[in-house]
């Protein structure tokens, strides 16, 4: 993984890179990147070493990595998993994630929902402030049940029968519920409405992305998805937003590996000549990116620009949220007194990255920028802490399936909305391949 999961394509590792393919040799200079930060999760599963992958998602670092290599890979809700034992990049970013091959892997690893007992990741930890509590929880099935009774017509609200009622919510005897709970489960398929945001129609977009991104809404449609444009005017500033924020909060997490309390052993007495205590030992034992992480998000949090940079950055990451609040028909279950929007829509479906998996040597030779673009269809989703999970996309016919031209197709669903995200995924975007057969590592030979 990138060091402190700081990269888009885990370059940045301490022990190398991590590549798909042979760097050296026959096929040298044909090594695919795989993503980041979490790619050597992402390559582990893909090679068959593993069938589920554990990473931390902070602006897409696990569903770059599944889109390039033809993996499913799944972004909970901020706050679902407990990060109890993850070393902090960015607090209110980071959320552990799943990759795996297929959708029905990361159902079993995160907690079935028809089987609420079976909760492996997803449920509450004393340990992780930032983890939902059983309160939360019950919230966001309230707000599931709002939207599932609007859409249906129901007169009733399902509640949970293990909270007191709210206002304006009837109690019905227990016969009732039964027989109105089963009538949920016989009608769980309804018209889903799919977003489209025209902000995420970018003009770097690779014509193959493009065309899966076009093939995927057309099979939707074919399904029986309603097919909706949106807009998301705040998108195109998220991407700035982010490398503002997390480069800040990283700046804080990791001021205490100075090698006194934290980092690798000090072998000298004294550091630089002129007094400092620690500067020398940092710039000696962290990586250039990690460095230029950290010198970026001490100077936007310095006096002199908290004003112009970190607090323009946190507005600009509100906007963002209330951006998809505004779209989405279910309400989002962490503000009070959200209403229904029965004009929105139930998912977005967007690409996961605007190109295919580069070249290994052209992502050493991109600058900084470059490579910070890749996430920019990733980092909207993680700054409102929205799931999201990135699917194989659509084989063109023109263009056998090969690990230099795979494509990942991107959900993203209401805060609290998980299961109806891998439910979509699961039901809806799983045709196009067969999980068993998909090319997914560079199949190299070499001659002895």
């Amino acid at each position: 993984m990138d060091e402190f999961g700081m990269g888009s394509h885990s370059t940045n590792s301490a022990y190398g890179e991590v590549f798909n393919g042979l760097k050296d040799g026959p096929t040298g200079g044909k090594a695919l990147s795989v993503g980041g930060s979490s790619g050597g999760s992402a390559l582990a599963v893909a090679s068959g070493l593993a069938h589920v992958g554990i990473g931390t998602d902070t602006g897409g670092s696990i569903r770059l990595p599944a889109a390039y290599m033809s993996l499913v890979g799944f972004k909970p809700s901020y706050g679902q998993i407990s990060r109890k034992g993850v070393v902090p990049y960015a607090n209110s970013l980071d959320t552990v994630g799943i990759v795996a091959k297929t959708v029905p892997d990361i159902w079993l690893t995160y907690g079935a929902s028809a089987h609420p007992i079976i909760e492996i990741l997803q449920k509450p930890d004393d340990n992780d402030p930032t983890c939902l509590t059983f309160s939360s929880r019950e919230r966001i099935k309230v707000a599931m049940l709002r939207r599932k009774a609007a859409v249906l017509g129901s007169k009733w609200l399902l509640v949970p029968s293990n909270r007191r009622p709210e206002k304006n919510e009837v109690l019905i005897p227990r016969e009732t519920r039964r027989k109105l709970q089963n009538r949920f489960l016989s009608q769980r398929k309804w018209t889903r409405r799919i977003g489209v945001p025209l902000e995420y129609n970018i003009e770097e977009m690779h014509p193959l992305v493009r065309w899966a991104w076009t093939a995927t809404l057309s099979h939707l449609e074919g399904l029986g998805c309603e097919i909706v444009p949106i807009s998301l005017p705040s998108t195109r500033h998220a991407l700035s937003s982010y490398y503002i924020l997390a480069p800040a909060e990283a700046s804080s997490n990791l001021a205490k590996y100075d090698g006194v309390r934290y980092g690798a052993r000090r072998d000298e007495v004294a550091d630089d000549a002129d007094g400092t205590l620690y500067s020398r030992f940092r710039a000696a034992h962290l990586g250039p990116e990690v460095k230029r992480r950290i010198l970026l998000g001490t100077y936007s949090l310095s006096a002199g620009a908290m004003d112009n940079y970190f607090i323009q950055a946190q507005k600009i990451r509100r906007m963002v949220q209330r951006d998809f609040d505004s779209v989405f028909r279910m309400p989002n279950p962490l503000q009070e007194d959200a209403e229904l929007n029965m004009d929105g829509v139930d998912f977005i479906v967007v690409p996961t990255a605007p190109s295919p998996p580069p070249r290994l040597r052209h992502v050493k030779t991109a600058t900084p920028l470059e490579s910070y673009v890749n996430d920019v269809f990733t980092v909207p989703a993680s700054l409102a802490g929205l799931p999201a999970i990135s699917v194989p996309g659509p084989r063109h016919p023109d263009h056998p399936w090969q690990p230099e031209v795979a494509v990942g197709m991107q959900v993203i669903g209401q805060y609290g909305d998980d299961y109806d995200v891998l439910h979509l995924a699961d039901n809806y975007l799983t045709d196009f391949h067969d999980p068993n057969t998909l090319s997914r590592t560079q199949q190299t030979k070499v001659m002895s």
